[in-house]
């Protein structure tokens, strides 16, 4: 092989290297993602009552309805593409389930639906997360007059007055907290959470029955709902196994968090450093383990300084030789 071959060959080779980095980032694991923890949303609720055996009417309908696979996968009620366009994406009737099938049986129109006991004035929301995002929160209250026993319509919700905002709260102990306001009602309610990521088109939704008690806390001629209470985190761990929520995606929409790319050409080889700089952060920011984050960062960055190098090197080599000529 003659020196302009080798030359050529080290240089493909060394090209594809950086690729090769960040299809290892890419194949990391990550997890998906949140639902309101406080008050308790109806797939943590059911999910707390156990997938397999729930306890209440309304959990036992919904699975009933749905199968047990939508509460292993209380975390990903999501829309990978919403980019806010809530109201058009999702028709009346199922806002539970953000129009996702899987979700149907939180769709279900009935006032027995356990609920967490709330009053008016200042309330502390909690959202179990188990990957964090930049972005948005907006709860939003029903409206006086809301009837549990009929579907839920976007004509329902108080959509000019939000209950609580939050904008990139941090996270403690597993869930963001903030602070919000409820207003004077009485009876069943319901409380719909909107969480947009402003680093991704992907929102993620929950509804929490709440009970402000009063006339109509409970259905007509029936005992109140029961009381909600959210998984323990013992109970999540359990059923993490069992969850399809795992995706190697980060934009929401199942894809690669960085797309396996084909070899680049010399011109484009500056670039690739930054990228894999990139990819890394992504990483980091679908919550997946730290030890698996770290090996494949730790990888991918050696990979990319080591080729960038070795790139160098043969540039410099090449150009010293076409000098001596």
């Amino acid at each position: 092989m003659s020196a302009r071959a080798r030359r050529t060959a080290a240089v493909v080779a060394v090209l594809g290297l950086p690729p090769l980095a960040l299809t290892v980032l890419a194949a990391a694991p990550a997890s998906a993602h949140g639902s309101m923890g406080d008050p308790v949303s109806r797939v943590s609720q059911c999910y707390a009552e156990g997938p397999e055996s729930p306890k209440s009417a309304a959990c036992k309908a919904a699975v009933a309805a749905g199968g047990t696979q939508a509460l292993y996968d209380w975390n990903g009620i999501r829309i990978g593409d919403a980019a806010g366009q809530h109201r058009r994406l999702i028709p009346d009737g199922k806002l539970c389930s953000a129009n996702n099938d899987e979700f149907r049986g939180l769709d279900l129109a009935r006032a027995d639906w356990p609920a967490t006991s709330v009053h008016s004035g200042s309330y502390t929301f909690r959202y179990r997360v188990t990957a964090q995002h930049k972005g948005t929160f907006k709860v939003y209250l029903t409206k006086p007059g809301y009837d549990p026993a009929k579907p839920l319509a976007w004509s329902g919700l108080d959509l000019a007055h939000p209950v609580a905002t939050a904008t990139d709260p941090v996270a403690s102990g597993g869930f963001y907290t903030f602070s919000g306001t409820l207003p004077q009602r009485s009876g069943k309610q319901l409380l719909y959470a909107v969480w947009q990521r402003s680093d991704s088109p992907e929102a993620f939704y929950s509804c929490s029955d709440v009970s402000f008690g009063g006339a109509g806390a409970g259905s007509a001629g029936s005992s109140p709902a029961p009381t909600a209470s959210a998984p323990s985190d013992r109970q999540i761990s359990a059923g993490a196994d069992k969850s399809t929520m795992r995706h190697d995606g980060h934009g929401g929409d199942g894809t690669a968090a960085i797309p396996a790319r084909q070899p680049t050409p010399a011109s484009a080889s500056a670039s690739n450093a930054p990228k894999a700089a990139g990819a890394a952060k992504n990483l980091a920011e679908t919550g997946a383990s730290s030890a698996t984050s770290s090996i494949a960062i730790g990888g991918a960055a050696a990979l990319a300084l080591g080729s960038a190098a070795l790139f160098l090197s043969v540039r410099r080599r090449a150009g010293g030789g076409a000098h001596r000529r």
